[in-house]
């Protein structure tokens, strides 16, 4: 069926060169793991908040009975 081609000057060789690379990149993507460590820190800041307490003194006065209205402490004169 195929015919072979002949040189119509067979009394010249052929020259033969060295074969041409031809390259056909692709790209594959690959997924590199990267380990990114998180550090959660709890902090507690102390703050000084002033409280005030109330201390309660009780006192027993006694009035006498010709003093209808009056104050427990006595008022100082001047």
């Amino acid at each position: 069926m195929f015919r072979r081609r002949q040189c119509r000057n067979s009394a010249v060789q052929p020259i033969v060169c060295p074969p041409l690379c031809r390259f056909t990149d692709s790209y594959v993507q690959r997924e590199v793991p990267y380990i990114q460590p998180l550090i959660n820190v709890n902090r507690q800041h102390i703050v000084n908040v002033p409280r005030t307490e109330y201390v309660q003194i009780n006192r027993n006065v006694v009035v006498p009975p010709n003093q209808n209205f009056g104050t427990p402490f006595p008022t100082p004169r001047y």
